[in-house]
């Protein structure tokens, strides 16, 4: 059964950068479908972003186009969020997910917490 470890949430201060990591865990990672989502409080669980660690094709939410970054280490086993230029608005917990089906992410993570404040 695959297991989802997020990393590297944390307190920044607007316009500063963190990174995060979910490292897959109990089976394969090429040709999977790895994807970030967020969850602020009193919102709706919202996409991030999403990569195919075979091709590296990536996909992005509008709100992040072009700040996030997201990217795949096959040897680590391991998905990455690089977050640069982060708002207020970014503040949320931040999910992990694979395993696409049925129009929704059936394994996910359990979250890390992302907050930017100054």
């Amino acid at each position: 059964q695959v297991q989802l470890k997020e990393s590297g949430g944390g307190l920044v201060q607007p316009g500063e950068s963190l990174r995060l990591s979910c490292a897959v865990s109990g089976g394969t990672f090429d040709s999977r479908q790895m994807a970030w989502f967020r969850q602020a409080p009193g919102k709706e669980r919202e996409f991030v972003a999403t990569i195919r660690t075979s091709t590296g094709v990536t996909y992005y939410g509008d709100d992040v186009q072009g700040r996030f970054t997201i990217s795949a280490s096959n040897a680590r086993k391991t998905v990455y969020l690089q977050m640069n230029s982060l708002k207020f608005e970014d503040t949320a917990v931040y999910y992990c997910a694979t395993d696409p089906y049925g129009g929704s992410y059936h394994t996910w993570g359990q979250g890390t917490q992302v907050t930017v404040s100054s």
